[in-house]
């Protein structure tokens, strides 16, 4: 069954944690699992991220990053996350559209309908199936970061990191289908285990749609 389900959250979150414990569990129960970044994924991607993510960057404006973002995102979504979701696979990425709308649009302050316009161009309209969202006080988050390495988006005023907070939690009041709203500072267990139970349901609901379709 393809699947295509992303990981959303602040800084120092748990995405990555939470995303490598739900592949592991799939990947266990006989599925063909990709676990895959963003920025990132492809030779092309990661040479973006290179530019986007250097603290040395700081020239960058608002419309290069969301440009060199989409430029990324248009190469893994072609090469990678497509391919593998025709071939029955479930892909699960640590961040996708929904980060630029956060962080360039709610963060920086795009317009929210031209980023849109520009996210549907650069992925064909492809959206994830299901959206985790991990949330977490700005504060806490940034200093479960503050012993590792900061990059330049990580490394903005905290005013910035709490708009992207907000972004995220409208986003997820307004689409709450393809959400799900978890607390990142609950045991790391128990946020797994909320995760695989709302992905059951979504199997059971994809399996039940096929059988009215047949």
């Amino acid at each position: 069954m393809a699947l295509f389900i992303t990981f959303e959250g602040p800084e120092g979150s748990g995405k990555s944690t939470q995303l490598k414990l739900l592949e592991e569990w799939l990947s266990g129960r006989g599925h063909d699992v990709l676990a895959t970044r963003e920025p990132g994924g492809t030779s092309i991607s990661e040479a973006v991220r290179s530019i986007l993510l250097n603290p040395a960057n700081t020239a960058m404006r608002p419309v290069t990053e969301i440009l060199l973002f989409s430029a990324a995102r248009a190469q893994i979504v072609a090469q990678v996350i497509r391919p593998h979701m025709e071939r029955g696979g479930i892909v699960l990425c640590d961040r996708y559209a929904d980060s630029t709308l956060a962080y360039q649009g709610y963060g920086r302050g795009l317009d929210l309908d031209t980023l849109r316009a520009i996210t549907a161009f650069a992925t064909g309209g492809l959206l994830p199936h299901l959206t985790v969202y991990l949330d977490i006080a700005i504060e806490d988050g940034l200093r479960r970061k503050s012993a590792q390495e900061w990059n330049r988006l990580e490394d903005q005023t905290l005013m910035f990191h709490r708009r992207v907070r907000q972004g995220y939690l409208e986003m997820a009041a307004a689409e709450q289908e393809r959400w799900l709203v978890l607390d990142a500072a609950q045991p790391i267990a128990g946020v797994q285990s909320a995760i695989r139970e709302r992905l059951a349901l979504l199997v059971a609901g994809e399996g039940a749609e096929r059988s009215d379709d047949s």
